[in-house]
């Protein structure tokens, strides 16, 4: 009978322990899941006025329509993202860089003498993007080998940079295409996260949990219906960001 009893309480602490094993494996999973709750600014309107140069710097002077840029976006979800204290901006991306924020409508900016593909949209303050027809403006700038900009593209966005504290519980994954669109039975974003594979067919905001502290590796690539990567500048996009305590 002892070793009867013996053996159930060895077989119960067994047990006990692969739960709490699978429980921390489930814990640090890596999980993408859809943002839902921002507002939709669909008649906000990003339009070029003039872009100048002064030898150093371009100037480049937008309208904003619709959209107030340094307010905070209201928002209907209830967990906070990393958050822009100076408000709604314009992201700035140089040849699919890391973007440059913006709060006014006009702004300098330097640029490389060889050719520049520019793409500014409209951020919400938590650095989602509108993704409405009219929010963004694409163009290029500069000499060298020119780029065809009715091809399809995907632009980088988030996550960039370093994450700390809290905010490193949920970051926001956004990107911009411009001339396609992604769905199930065309198009579709492939996002590898750490080895952490993810198939996107819904050009929406998604925020990201489980993440590990230290660098991240993130990886974008617009592919076909079949699967292949499209053959077009800036595709695969790939970073590495920071989480810190």
């Amino acid at each position: 009978n002892n070793l009867n009893y013996c053996s159930m309480k060895y077989y119960i602490f067994c047990f006990t322990l692969s739960l709490s094993i699978l429980s921390c494996d489930n814990s640090t999973k890596i999980r993408l899941t859809k943002l839902e709750g921002s507002p939709a600014y669909e008649t906000a309107k990003l339009e070029n006025k003039s872009i100048n140069f002064d030898d150093k710097e371009h100037l480049f002077q937008f309208d904003v329509i619709d959209y107030e840029l340094g307010k905070q976006t209201e928002k209907e979800f209830s967990f906070d993202l990393a958050n822009s204290a100076k408000g709604q901006h314009i992201h700035f991306i140089v040849n699919n860089g890391p973007y440059s924020a913006f709060y006014s409508s006009e702004f300098n900016k330097k640029l490389e003498e060889t050719n520049n593909i520019i793409l500014a949209f409209l951020s919400r303050s938590y650095h989602e993007s509108v993704k409405n027809p009219n929010a963004f403006f694409p163009t290029q700038i500069g000499e060298g080998e020119k780029i065809d900009l009715t091809k399809e593209f995907l632009f980088y966005s988030r996550p960039k940079g370093v994450y700390k504290g809290k905010d490193t519980e949920k970051l926001l994954l956004d990107f911009y295409l411009v001339n396609t669109n992604i769905s199930p039975s065309g198009n579709k974003v492939k996002a590898t996260i750490q080895d952490a594979e993810f198939i996107i067919d819904e050009w929406a905001p998604y925020y990201l949990e489980g993440l590990p502290k230290g660098e991240i590796s993130v990886k974008l690539e617009l592919i076909d219906e079949k699967g292949e990567l499209i053959d077009t500048s800036f595709n695969p996009s790939e970073r590495t960001i920071l989480l810190e305590d």
